[in-house]
């Protein structure tokens, strides 16, 4: 699978960009601020149905226009296939897939799988659960639309719950059937979650830490750890249990919303412990073991979006992406970088062909 053409009309920075690409490697080059990641950016958008950097979707239409157009023609198994993404100011976003637009953009993830590198992943260290959990919901959903169709549910329901103790808070009142009713559906979904990401991580940890290894030469020992309060105890009771205070704090204080992932370098939080080096090795060891992942769930090679990624990185984990490349693992690569002549004596080593597009 690969993205053969690409057309931006009011994209961001871009009122206009035309793109014909090589189907292994293409180097988007050009100084800070002029686009590069917005190109990778559209790629993602035509993937997800959405920004990688800014998921509301007015603030990637261009200042000067009133819509935007991301128009991409792909080969998956030698056919082609067009996804548009368009979007006018106050309407809702459309995508299309050769013409005919989807009722629900659940059902167009994973058709195109993709996976990002960028210097924005380190929100998954620095940040709160929600990102860690957004990077998990992100890696199975390209695969399980039972799962992507569950989780928009417990997010529909979760917020129903919230609004009907925040009611209950506003009225003075309290109606047990009808909390009962959302209960019982947050708890089966909630199961459903809890299994799936269990399941998940019991086969995508042995990868990342494969990955880590060879990235790290072998010189230290990271590991992941699923945290969820499902495995305190029986949902359906911790909903009961936490009840009095739900209806003081108005909010949904327990179930798998509150998931996280402890990411550790020798038995230390790495976001304390770590390193920048190391920080940065473990990234992109998480995003290559979601490469593997999807790829061999999805039996096709994700595109590789690597944004500005040798500005981040030492000759060696440079080294160990360029192997996988030189070695045909990987399918259609994207690379975003200030500097050209850097660029292109990466990728003339692989014996891959390329092109570059200078902005």
């Amino acid at each position: 699978m690969f993205l053969k053409t690409l057309s931006l009309l009011n994209y961001k920075n871009f009122t206009s960009a035309e793109f014909d690409f090589d189907r292994k490697i293409n180097c988007i080059v050009g100084n800070n601020g002029i686009g590069k990641t917005n190109v990778l950016d559209s790629i993602y958008h035509l993937s997800f149905g959405k920004s990688y950097f800014n998921p509301i979707t007015s603030q990637n239409i261009n200042h000067e226009a009133e819509f935007f157009v991301v128009d991409g023609i792909f080969e998956k198994h030698e056919r082609e296939e067009q996804i548009i993404v368009s979007a006018k100011r106050g309407q809702k976003k459309v995508i299309k897939r050769n013409n005919k637009p989807y009722e629900k953009f659940s059902e167009h993830i994973g058709f195109i799988p993709t996976v990002i590198i960028s210097p924005a992943d380190r929100d998954l260290i620095i940040e709160g659960s929600e990102t860690r959990r957004k990077f998990i919901d992100g890696v199975i959903s390209q695969s399980d639309n039972k799962y992507l169709n569950s989780l928009i549910d417990y997010g529909r329901i979760l917020a129903q719950r919230n609004s009907l103790l925040k009611y209950f808070a506003a009225n003075n009142s309290f109606d047990r059937d009808t909390l009962s009713v959302y209960d019982m559906q947050l708890e089966d979904l909630g199961n459903i979650l809890f299994i799936k990401r269990k399941a998940f991580l019991e086969t995508f940890i042995p990868i990342f830490q494969k990955r880590y290894t060879i990235i790290s030469n072998g010189r230290e020992k990271v590991s992941i750890t699923y945290k969820s309060q499902l495995e305190d105890g029986d949902f359906k009771d911790q909903l009961e249990q936490n009840l009095q205070k739900d209806m003081t704090l108005q909010y949904t204080g327990v179930g798998t919303h509150k998931d996280d992932l402890v990411f550790e370098i020798e038995g230390h939080p790495i976001k304390k412990f770590g390193s920048q080096g190391q920080q940065k090795s473990f990234l992109i060891a998480l995003k290559l073991a979601q490469f593997d992942f999807i790829k061999d769930l999805a039996k096709v090679s994700p595109i590789l979006l690597m944004d500005d990624i040798f500005d981040k990185l030492d000759e060696n984990r440079v080294a160990h992406i360029v192997d996988l490349v030189a070695t045909d693992e990987l399918g259609q690569l994207f690379i975003s970088d200030t500097h050209g002549d850097r660029t292109e004596k990466v990728v003339k080593s692989t014996a891959q062909t390329y092109k570059m597009f200078y902005l």
